[in-house]
């Protein structure tokens, strides 16, 4: 078993304020779509405020919203985003949220039982806008394995 986990950030701009009408259907999902991935094989953590969800967290500006988490690893995440109900809100996610022209989304690996910080998380993200991926900051398209797969594979044998 890994010593580390998965963390990812992802930030979205959104297109109207939280509380317009544009943003109803999205904001009548969260608690849905948050359950579902608490109750996801592989979910640790996620960051949330007093209501629930993290939607009052705004350190990237007022009009951006943040999802920060923790994982088993990459496939349980991935599994959860793409396999889950949660594809179905992704699908729509041009409805509310401004296409943005940079990475918005990044993965590292944390030693288990760490919860990372708002801050931990901008630089991972600055790091991967600035360097690309790497073992520090990646994405699902070229992701990289904790820092101990080595000796968890030599476990496994």
């Amino acid at each position: 078993m890994s010593r580390y986990q998965l963390a990812q950030l992802n930030i979205a701009s959104m297109q109207q304020p939280l509380e317009s009408p544009g943003m109803a259907d999205f904001v009548a999902n969260l608690e849905r779509i948050n359950a579902l991935a608490e109750a996801s094989p592989g979910f640790v953590w996620r960051l949330q405020d007093e209501a629930g969800d993290a939607t009052a967290i705004r350190p990237f500006g007022e009009e951006v919203l943040v999802n920060l988490s923790v994982w088993r690893d990459v496939e349980a995440l991935k599994d959860y985003v793409y396999k889950s109900a949660h594809a179905e809100m992704l699908k729509r996610r041009n409805e509310w949220f401004e296409r943005m022209g940079e990475a918005h989304m990044v993965l590292w690996w944390v030693p288990a039982g760490h919860l990372p910080s708002v801050g931990e998380a901008a630089e991972r993200l600055q790091l991967l806008r600035e360097q690309g991926p790497s073992a520090q900051a990646f994405s699902f398209r070229q992701a990289f394995l904790p820092a101990d797969s080595q000796a968890v594979a030599l476990e496994q044998s």
